[in-house]
């Protein structure tokens, strides 16, 4: 909190430090989803032939998953900014 309280003191708006958090946390979250699709891509197509009924690519699935994902992250960074908004400069400079 100290670093949202010096960012405010030096004249950031509540506005700059949502965006702040919500694009660092969504940046990782994103990074996450990339990656996650791109192993069960490859994973999928792997044990397919030995799971029955399992198609090798399910578009439902691998669009419905990452985009619960997303909004999942973006609650969870959300939660945090709106608390870095409502921090006074002076407590959270003065607080160690």
């Amino acid at each position: 909190m100290k670093e949202f309280g010096i960012r405010l003191a030096l004249g950031a708006t509540a506005a700059c430090l949502l965006r702040l958090v919500l694009r660092d946390g969504l940046r990782i979250a994103g990074i996450g989803i990339a990656v996650g699709l791109a192993a069960a891509v490859v994973l999928t197509r792997s044990i397919a032939g030995f799971l029955y009924g399992v198609r090798k690519l399910d578009s439902l699935t691998f669009v419905a998953v990452p985009a619960v994902l997303a909004v999942i992250a973006l609650i969870a960074c959300a939660m945090p900014a709106r608390r870095a908004m409502g921090v006074d400069p002076m407590t959270a400079l003065r607080d160690e």
